[in-house]
């Protein structure tokens, strides 16, 4: 049985899918892999369906923070923990979408520009242990 979310549950599985595929792009910047980690992105964030997909297409772009990776991390990792309880509560037959795309969206973010470096084969790792932690 699906439960509505609130707009502060949806803002929280924005936060974590959009965060993720941020901390991947600027683990190995570059500005025309820039727009190649966009377009992937994008490709990747477009297979969402359900619940997943209402809270990616829907209400306002996450705030992030811009100082640094570390502060960008501790923002973005509990996001993706907390969207994962969320679901599980509220959703549990997207839990595994919402893991899919966040990982194919920051995984296709890696591999756009030359292959995917080793510091961000690190975040994704992040990515994924935060994804996987019980809530």
């Amino acid at each position: 049985m699906q439960q509505r979310l609130t707009a502060e549950e949806l803002l929280t599985l924005k936060t974590g899918a959009f965060g993720a595929v941020f901390l991947v792009s600027n683990a190995d910047p570059g500005m025309l892999a820039l727009f190649r980690e966009s377009f992937a992105a994008s490709g990747a964030m477009s297979g969402a369906s359900g619940v997943v997909k209402e809270a990616l297409t829907t209400g306002p772009l996450p705030k992030l923070p811009r100082d640094s990776a570390l502060e960008v991390e501790s923002v973005v990792l509990p996001a993706l923990g907390r969207a994962m309880g969320i679901l599980r509560e509220k959703a549990p037959q997207d839990v595994p979408v919402y893991r899919s795309v966040v990982l194919a969206a920051a995984d296709r973010v890696a591999r756009a520009h030359r292959g995917v470096a080793a510091a961000e084969a690190a975040v994704i790792d992040r990515i994924r242990d935060a994804l996987d932690e019980p809530a």
